[in-house]
């Protein structure tokens, strides 16, 4: 499934995704920087390892890949795609996801 909308706000440093299923996701950068899928990052995670990443880290990039994302950070950092499931099933942010209420077309970014 991939979104109807990308944003990024890299004054909030949240990445938010808006899903066909009224979801509207909220990814922080730092978050997203840490849980990058690259083979390097991973190989950290799974020994149990922490990406040790600034909090203020932005996301100053973003790349469609058809499947997913390539995300490019403030860091330098370019190496991870990031998948539509992959992001779809990070922890927003907030609590929870909150669904869709209101949001203005002109606030909105179409991703094919």
């Amino acid at each position: 499934m991939n979104p109807l909308a990308v944003g990024n706000s890299q004054s909030r440093q949240q990445l938010r995704l808006d899903w066909p299923d009224g979801r509207e996701q909220l990814l922080d950068h730092a978050e997203l920087r840490r849980q990058c899928p690259c083979s390097q990052c991973r190989a950290f995670r799974l020994q149990g390892l922490t990406v040790k990443v600034d909090s203020r880290i932005r996301l100053v990039e973003l790349n469609s890949q058809g499947y997913g994302l390539q995300l490019i950070f403030s860091d330098g950092h370019q190496r991870g795609i990031y998948p539509w499931a992959y992001l779809s099933a990070l922890p927003s942010i907030l609590a929870s996801s909150t669904t869709r209420k209101n949001t203005s077309p002109q606030t909105k970014s179409h991703v094919t």
